[in-house]
C-alpha cells in the first residue's frame, strides 16, 4: 500500500500477523493504561477480534512491516451495536514500544484514511486516557478535534484514569 521512512511497508493485517500484534500489544496491557484491558491476550483470545476486519468497507487493520517485523497498526472498528451508528468507527492505533516519533502513526493512518475511501463512513472517533501527550499530538495532527471527556472511567493500576474522544469526518472538507 504504502510506504513510511526506512521502507516500511503499510499493509492490511493478516492472520499471520496475529503473534506479532498480540505482543506489541500486550506490551501496553501490562504497561500502561493506555488501554483499559487489564490481562494480557494470547493468540486464541484475540483471534476473535482480528476476525472483524475486511480489505474492504468500515472495518479494516492496517499494520507497519519492517524487515517482517510489525511495528504498528491502526483499525476501525463499530463505535456502538446500534444502526444508526454504523457510519461512525472508533479507530485504534498501536505503536510498538521504542518505535514512536518515526512517522509510523502518520503513515498509518493516512493509508487507512485512503484504505476507506468508498466505505459507508462518514465520522471517525477516537478515544484516548489521558494523559497521552503523543496520542494527543497524532490525533490532532490527523485532523481529529477533542469533543469531549469522559471522567474517571477507567480504573487500572489502583487509579481512576480519565478518557478524552476525538472525532473527524473521514472526508475533511
Amino acid at each position: 500500500m504504502t510506504a513510511a521512512p526506512n521502507l516500511t511497508v503499510t499493509r492490511h493485517a493478516r492472520d499471520a500477523d496475529l503473534a506479532q500484534i498480540v505482543d506489541l500489544y500486550n506490551h501496553y496491557v501490562r504497561e500502561t493504561a493506555i488501554t483499559f484491558d487489564i490481562e494480557p491476550f494470547t493468540v486464541e483470545t484475540r483471534a476473535p477480534w482480528l476476525a472483524q476486519f475486511r480489505e474492504t468497507g468500515p472495518h479494516q487493520l492496517l499494520v507497519a512491516e519492517r524487515g517482517g517485523e510489525i511495528l504498528g497498526y491502526a483499525g476501525t472498528m463499530p463505535f456502538r451495536a446500534k444502526a444508526a451508528y454504523d457510519r461512525s468507527v472508533e479507530t485504534t492505533i498501536y505503536i510498538r514500544d521504542g518505535f514512536g516519533g518515526q512517522g509510523l502513526g502518520r503513515a498509518l493512518y493516512e493509508a487507512l484514511f485512503d484504505a476507506l475511501e468508498g466505505a459507508p463512513v462518514h465520522r471517525l472517533l477516537a478515544g484516548m486516557t489521558l494523559p497521552n501527550d503523543a496520542s494527543d499530538a497524532l490525533h490532532r495532527r490527523m485532523g481529529f478535534e477533542p469533543c469531549g471527556v469522559f471522567p474517571e472511567v477507567g480504573f487500572k493500576f489502583g487509579r481512576y484514569w480519565d478518557v478524552q474522544w476525538y472525532d473527524r469526518p473521514l472526508r475533511a472538507g
